[in-house]
């Protein structure tokens, strides 16, 4: 038996604790206990701080503990890739360093920690990049301290304050509470943003927030949340006005478009009174083209 099967055999690897044998079912993330990959590739529109001027070498993981119903990668959210082994998904890695990127980052990864760790493991000190866990921020606190010492970098979303809104779009009353427990957890670990001389990150945190259509009120209270558990500093934010309505949205009318200049102006001047660091992107970035080809380099299994 596989040393990390016995996580599997009753899962609580995010906070919706299904507790699925998914050695026999799939879990609510739709995933068995193999590591599923989606595609990965040198990815060069992250923050500056993480694409630099070389590129992330991003893995994107298929499931999803989360489902949100306007994701824009909902192929793979869904479940789209190709089984692996820790030892294939090592080889992934490697193969990226070698294409010279600034750092590993795992999309998506937390129905899969224990086949990421051993991967990362396996490649040991022979990786030398900085580890990136890319999430949707639903996380349970207990199971980020089992990165610690593997991941460098955490980028979490923090997508709702309002349950009615994570309920209705997420399937989860609790998302805000359990993200801000996640995240508090993530600053323990690596409390301080520390960059190289080229200005890439090499740990830290950045806060992500997509602005969601009529939802800027939620944002706002969002970044005050925010400033009131973490303060300001310390952390990157990233607040996103790239939203952009998916098929799937048309049975949820209210944000079956884009965000207006507007709301996104709201929320961004709010983050400025506040004093927080970071990103804030001009409109211009909502656009599909900012959507990974998924399809395309089908991930083989190795």
């Amino acid at each position: 038996m596989d040393d990390t099967s016995y996580i599997y055999e009753s899962c609580t690897l995010c906070p919706r604790g299904c507790r699925v044998d998914r050695r026999k079912a799939r879990g609510f993330c739709g995933q068995s206990d193999a590591v599923r990959v989606a595609r990965y590739q040198k990815h060069m529109w992250e923050e500056p701080c993480i694409s630099g001027s070389r590129g992330s070498g991003t893995v994107f993981f298929s499931g999803c503990t989360l489902k949100c119903v306007f994701c824009q990668n909902y192929e793979v959210s869904r479940g789209m890739g190709t089984d692996i082994s820790a030892e294939r998904l090592a080889g992934i890695f490697m193969e990226l360093k070698e294409q010279r990127v600034h750092n590993i980052s795992l999309v998506t990864g937390t129905h899969f920690i224990p086949g990421i760790k051993k991967a990362l493991d396996i490649c040991g000190d022979r990786l030398d990049l900085p580890v990136v866990f890319n999430c949707g921020g639903y996380e349970d606190a207990g199971v980020m301290r089992q990165l610690e010492k593997y991941v460098d970098i955490y980028i979490p979303d923090l997508k709702y304050k309002d349950p009615a809104m994570s309920l209705r779009y997420s399937s989860c009353a609790d998302y805000y509470d359990r993200a801000i427990e996640g995240i508090g957890e993530m600053l323990r670990q690596v409390p301080r943003v520390q960059l190289d001389g080229d200005g890439v990150m090499r740990r830290g945190i950045i806060i992500r927030h997509l602005v969601l259509p009529g939802g800027y009120r939620d944002s706002i209270s969002i970044l005050e949340g925010i400033a009131e558990n973490f303060g300001t500093k310390g952390f990157l934010l990233s607040l996103m006005s790239q939203y952009t309505p998916m098929p799937s949205c048309a049975a949820y009318p209210e944000i079956n478009r884009r965000i207006t200049t507007l709301e996104y102006r709201r929320v961004s001047e709010r983050a400025l009174e506040l004093g927080f660091d970071g990103y804030f992107q001009e409109r211009s970035s909502s656009n599909e083209t900012y959507i990974p080809p998924f399809g395309e380099n089908d991930v083989k299994p190795g």
